[in-house]
């Protein structure tokens, strides 16, 4: 199961990759304003903000671990075709999604050892690395083939896009629905876990857009930048605990990353069904608008041809009126 949704989402990325133009991806990665700004949202805000919920929360050790474990993991490619619907800067998405990849390869460990010493000792946490890698690999290889597809062939490279982004969606709807049938064993945890995997995902997306305009970037950026910080990769959290917890420690905090993956959808949901409501009424009222411009001008120039045809006198350089019948001056 995992293999096959892996080669599905390799697939979903190729898609996203037919909207990636290798200027504009080289553009950002001159100048890494919105990718640097992603990293503070990233290895900055996240692992903090799970540090203070756990301690708020009076969580269990291997409890307030997970949630850390959660905070300090990368951008998953779900972020890229949310990014997509919320008509985001794919081409920002799709860096910020590879750098923070690879730049949890040092930050992961770091921010764990940092966070994690005050309920368990530093090198308690495995890192997969080789899921890591994999996550890369899945991420890189399909967008340049989709970024090649998109220059030589732009029309096929369209229709590529629209069907990747719908299958996109039900894939991502897919694999958490697997997930919570896979795992239905792990529902049963405390409520506090609820409360956090409910609300981090809201503080990510939050505290992520807020950033993005503090600093002035434009709109589609803060909406990405948005994106890339509360979508995390859950499934890499997930591999994690399972790799560094007992069974029993598992029964105790397991669900926390499918509830946090769930959350994260309903936001990242929500926040779609908002943008283009709102994006539909602005362009109903720009219509309106035009309509009436329209109408205004030919009013005008309708006023205007009447005066020009029925106007009695005409009026020369030395404001000498004429009757344009009679030909006489006045």
């Amino acid at each position: 199961m995992s293999t096959t949704l892996t080669i599905m989402l390799a697939l979903v990325m190729f898609s996203m990759g037919c909207t990636v133009e290798a200027r504009k991806l080289w553009q950002h990665i001159r100048r890494p304003w919105g990718i640097v700004i992603g990293f503070l949202c990233q290895f900055g805000i996240m692992p903090f903000t799970a540090f203070a919920l756990s301690l708020i929360f009076n969580v269990l050790p291997v409890q307030a671990v997970v949630i850390i474990i959660m905070g300090c993991c990368p951008g998953g490619s779900s972020s890229n075709v949310f990014c997509y619907w919320l008509d985001g800067d794919m081409d920002l998405s799709i860096s910020m999604t590879a750098c923070s990849s690879i730049l949890a390869l040092g930050m992961m460990p770091l921010c764990l050892f940092i966070y994690t010493t005050v309920w368990t000792s530093g090198d308690a946490v495995q890192i997969p690395y080789d899921s890591i890698g994999t996550t890369l690999v899945s991420l890189l290889v399909p967008v340049c083939i989709g970024m090649y597809t998109k220059h030589r062939w732009p029309k096929a490279a369209k229709k590529i896009l629209k069907v990747g982004s719908v299958v996109g969606i039900f894939l991502i709807i897919i694999i958490a629905v697997i997930g919570g049938v896979l795992y239905q064993s792990s529902w049963t945890i405390a409520p506090s876990l609820w409360i956090i995997g409910t609300i981090y995902p809201f503080i990510g997306f939050g505290l992520g857009f807020l950033l993005a305009r503090f600093v002035g970037q434009p709109w589609n950026r803060c909406r990405t930048i948005a994106l890339e910080t509360g979508m995390q990769n859950s499934q890499l959290a997930s591999t994690i605990t399972q790799l560094s917890f007992t069974s029993a420690e598992l029964e105790l905090m397991f669900a926390f990353p499918l509830i946090y993956s769930i959350f994260q959808l309903v936001v990242a949901g929500i926040a779609i069904g908002l943008y283009n409501a709102i994006k539909r009424r602005r362009r109903g009222t720009s219509a309106e608008e035009d309509g009436e411009g329209a109408q205004s001008t030919v009013e005008d120039q309708d006023k205007q041809n009447y005066t020009l045809e029925n106007g009695g006198f005409n009026c020369d350089e030395n404001r000498n009126t004429e009757n344009k019948d009679k030909g006489t001056k006045l």
